[in-house]
C-alpha cells in the first residue's frame, strides 16, 4: 500500500489510514466514478449475508448495519469459515456510547459489529 499503514502487533493491528484520507482529494480526479465513491465514502456501512439453514428457513438473511465503528471475526483455529460454519445464536446489546453491539457465534468462530443501527431483512440474499 502505498498511503496506508497496517502493521501486525501483540494486540493485532496496528493500523493509519490519515495518509490515504489527506490524499483522497488529490486523488478522488483520476479514479473511476464507482471507485471515486466508495474511497470517500464514509458511512460505515456493512452488510451481511447469511445463506438458508436447509432444515430450518426457505430464505437466507441480510443484516445491513449503518454507522458501524467495529466489526471483527474472531475464530478458534485456522479454517476457512466462510464455507463450513453455521450460525448458532446471536445477541444484540446496547452499546455504551449509544447505538448496538451485535455477536453472532457461528460453530467455530464469532462475529462482532458495532454500530448506530442495523436492519435484518428474511429473504433471497444473493
Amino acid at each position: 500500500m502505498k498511503y496506508v499503514t497496517a502493521v501486525r502487533d501483540e494486540g493485532g493491528f496496528d493500523v493509519d489510514p490519515s495518509a490515504h484520507l489527506a490524499e483522497l482529494p488529490r486523488l478522488r480526479a483520476g479514479l473511476p466514478p464507482g471507485a471515486a465513491s466508495f474511497a470517500t465514502d464514509k458511512s460505515g456501512g456493512l452488510v451481511l449475508d447469511f445463506a438458508p439453514n436447509r432444515f430450518k428457513h426457505d430464505a437466507g438473511l441480510r443484516i445491513s448495519y449503518s454507522g458501524v465503528t467495529h466489526f471483527s471475526v474472531d475464530y478458534e483455529h485456522s479454517i476457512d469459515w466462510m464455507s463450513v460454519d453455521t450460525v448458532l445464536l446471536d445477541e444484540i446489546l446496547p452499546a455504551e456510547n449509544g447505538g448496538c453491539r451485535h455477536e453472532i457465534a457461528l460453530t467455530d468462530a464469532t462475529v462482532t459489529v458495532q454500530c448506530e443501527d442495523l436492519r435484518a431483512v428474511w429473504g433471497d440474499a444473493s
